[in-house]
């Protein structure tokens, strides 16, 4: 496998591995919940994913032949008024996550060296897909903060719970002391 296969299939796993904690928060939460805020001025987990999609569709569109910052985003809207239920919040994130995955899979050894434009900031496409699995891992970092924060002693762990790691050790590796 050469570079640019190998680069963009750990990308790829990357960022279906924090959709998938997302997914996983979105599971546990109400209508209500995703709507909630500790403050007025902090963003709900609707808002983060509202700003996540604008982002991944402006982004991922035409991710070789456009600047990532169209002229048909408003960014500062993402941060206004929620989506009115759980379903559309969802039908939003999966539409943002399949503009991605369309993306990455249209890359290939003959455009690999091409260059993108965010903002008329020129990137290779490595920079470019950095950039953005670091801004994603970010805000799912943030939705499973709010998620635990709302769920408190109801939180179902998205990775080995605390206190677990002997016992996934002893089951990945038959011991408890493998790192």
């Amino acid at each position: 496998m050469n570079f640019h296969e190998n680069y963009l299939k750990s990308a790829i796993f990357e960022f279906h591995r924090y959709k998938k904690m997302g997914d996983k928060t979105f599971a546990q939460l109400s209508e209500d919940e995703i709507q909630w805020k500790y403050k007025e001025t902090d963003n709900s987990i609707a808002i983060i994913v509202k700003h996540m999609v604008g982002n991944m569709l402006s982004r991922w569109t035409n991710f070789l032949t456009e600047d990532g910052e169209k002229s048909w985003r408003n960014r500062e809207t993402e941060f206004e008024g929620e989506y009115q239920s759980k379903t559309e919040m969802l039908a939003a994130w999966e539409k943002g996550w399949k503009c991605l995955f369309e993306a990455l899979n249209n890359i290939n050894a003959s455009n690999f060296n091409t260059k993108i434009k965010i903002r008329s900031e020129e990137h290779t496409i490595v920079e470019a897909v950095n950039r953005q699995l670091a801004h994603y891992a970010s805000h799912v970092g943030q939705i499973a903060f709010v998620g635990r924060m709302i769920k408190g002693n109801d939180w179902a762990s998205l990775s080995i719970p605390k206190g677990g790691s002997t016992d996934f050790n002893k089951k990945m590796f038959g011991n408890s002391n493998s790192a």
